[in-house]
């Protein structure tokens, strides 16, 4: 039996993101002779603020540490409530009485076309930085977080000089007219799971609306974001247009999303946190978008091409280390094929190479933190506790560093803990459906609404299920395609608004309406 087999003869430009991080370990060869890359010295590693980098008013720092070992990477300048405030008095000055809101979007586009050329050139550079923050295969990061990155600024630099309103008809003698004029000062919060690639989707849209930003990153993953603040500069983005801070959600994450001159709070991460950030912009009625969690259910019908099922159901489920919150991690297999079916997917996590990332050969690192480590292992000795069947993995592996073994739990039921909440890690979930309309329902059947996945050979089917099932993307024999156009967020309790393509710029721009009197109107 071969994997490959399964796999398309070629490959589409809104495909290139799965099937790039399918094959990652072995296209990282083509990078480096060396086996094992050499991990960086960072060198960004304070606050940027209108247009200067800086230690933190009071001279906080925190540590971020490296998860291979648990052990320290460096000191990072940490902001407080002063240092936001600063943040944020820049941002408002840059878009109150600075060029970039008011220049033009050909010219919006040129700066940011030159910023995306600059991540191209330290896409290395910042690839080894997120892989020694982060955990992630080096080899990931440079198939997939950084050619997306890139991507992503270059698709809404093309949206710059395209973003206007339209002319409206109306009874009387009247021009009526509509103007889409950037929302203001934006309060960007960013998670750990990809920290510059979360950065770009926010950024990206809100700069070429003509907004300006300031950007929290994860304090557990600072150091891409701010190396990336530094390029912009580089590029000629103005002082204060964009800011970027390190600090603790609870200082600096809640103290930008309750400010009151931040007129737009985006936010990324659970939704838990994300209740708390609405519930702080809410005192300002500033605007907010989210996107937050997910328990995404993967549907395997009867009639998939089985090898391919495997295939794609592992990467749903295992990409990142499981930190990824369209994460396929219920997984719904019809009776007839299941007992085949995970036997098949438990071979294929155990071929699975867990080591040091920077090791070109491996396929899962470590998990981000000693905090997501620990509540990973928590959720394991639940599924065992509640009487699923661990079919392999469940310990940690090596002695130092948070490595978790790909997990596999079959004959998972609907109330089991591990089916109901966001684990955020390598550990799957498998359930037993006999019928379209019982699957649809069960899988219906959570808070959550943000991806799903359905693998079949008939199309009847597929248009079935996924227009029957309530999230926000639906992939049908595929999983985790995402080109910079696809709009991005959830339903329910996944969130609000939208990521990526065009319907990202509505979450940066205001409609205004302009309406004067015409005398002697030549058309009525």
């Amino acid at each position: 039996r071969t994997r490959n087999a399964a796999r398309p003869p070629s490959r589409t430009s809104s495909q290139r993101f799965m099937w790039r991080s399918l094959i990652a370990p072995r296209a990282a060869r083509a990078f480096s002779s060396a086996a094992l890359a050499t991990p960086p010295t960072p060198t960004a590693t304070r606050l940027i603020i209108d247009g200067k980098i800086v230690d933190s008013l009071a001279g906080n720092q925190l540590p971020t540490v490296d998860p291979r070992f648990g052990t320290p990477i460096c000191n990072v300048a940490a902001a407080d409530e002063a240092d936001v405030d600063k943040a944020v008095a820049a941002a408002r000055r840059a878009f109150d009485e600075g060029p970039w809101p008011k220049m033009s979007g050909r010219e919006r586009s040129r700066i940011l076309h030159k910023f995306a050329d600059l991540l191209e050139a330290h896409s290395e550079e910042l690839a080894l930085l997120e892989t020694l923050d982060n955990g992630k295969p080096l080899s990931f990061a440079r198939a997939a977080d950084m050619p997306l990155v890139v991507d992503h600024f270059r698709y809404f630099a093309g949206w710059a000089d395209k973003i206007h309103g339209e002319t409206i008809p109306v009874d009387g003698d009247y021009l009526v007219y509509s103007l889409r004029e950037p929302v203001g000062v934006v309060g960007a919060i960013i998670p750990w799971n990809f920290p510059l690639l979360m950065a770009a989707w926010k950024l990206a849209p809100a700069l070429a609306s003509g907004c300006s930003v300031v950007l929290k990153v994860a304090e557990q993953t600072p150091l891409t974001g701010l190396r990336a603040g530094e390029l912009a500069l580089e590029a000629g983005i103005p002082p204060g247009v964009l800011n970027v801070i390190n600090g603790s959600g609870e200082v600096a994450g809640a103290a930008l999303a309750r400010h009151p001159a931040v007129d737009k709070v985006a936010f990324t991460g659970s939704t838990e946190v994300g209740k708390a950030v609405m519930a702080a912009a809410s005192h300002n009625l500033a605007r907010v978008s989210l996107e937050l969690g997910g328990k995404s259910a993967a549907i395997v019908c009867e009639d998939a091409h089985l090898d391919t099922a495997v295939e794609q159901t592992h990467f749903a489920l295992f990409f990142n280390h499981g930190q990824c919150c369209t994460a396929g991690s219920r997984l719904f297999v019809h009776e007839k094929i299941y007992d085949q079916f995970v036997e098949r997917v438990v071979a294929r996590a155990n071929e699975a190479k867990v080591g040091d990332p920077f090791d070109s050969s491996v396929d899962q690192g470590p998990q981000v933190s000693e905090e997501q480590f620990s509540k990973i292992m928590s959720y394991i000795d639940s599924g065992k506790a509640e009487g699923a069947s661990l079919c392999t993995g469940g310990q940690r592996v090596g002695n130092s560093g948070y490595f978790i073994k790909p997990t596999v739990f079959a004959d998972v039921q609907d109330g089991m803990k591990i089916a109901r909440e966001e684990i955020f890690g390598p550990v799957m979930s498998i359930l037993k459906y006999s019928s379209y309309d019982e699957v649809l329902q069960r899988a219906n059947a959570t808070n959550y609404g943000l991806a799903a996945g359905v693998w079949t050979e008939s199309a009847q089917t597929a248009n079935t299920l996924s227009r029957g099932l309530r999230a926000g993307t639906v992939w049908v024999n595929c999983y985790d395609v995402f080109d910079a156009a696809m709009p991005f967020g959830g339903f329910k309790q996944s969130g609000i608004g939208r990521d990526k393509g065009k319907a990202a710029l509505d979450n940066f721009t205001e409609t205004k309406v302009i309406c004067q009197p015409l005398v002697n109107a030549a058309w009525k």
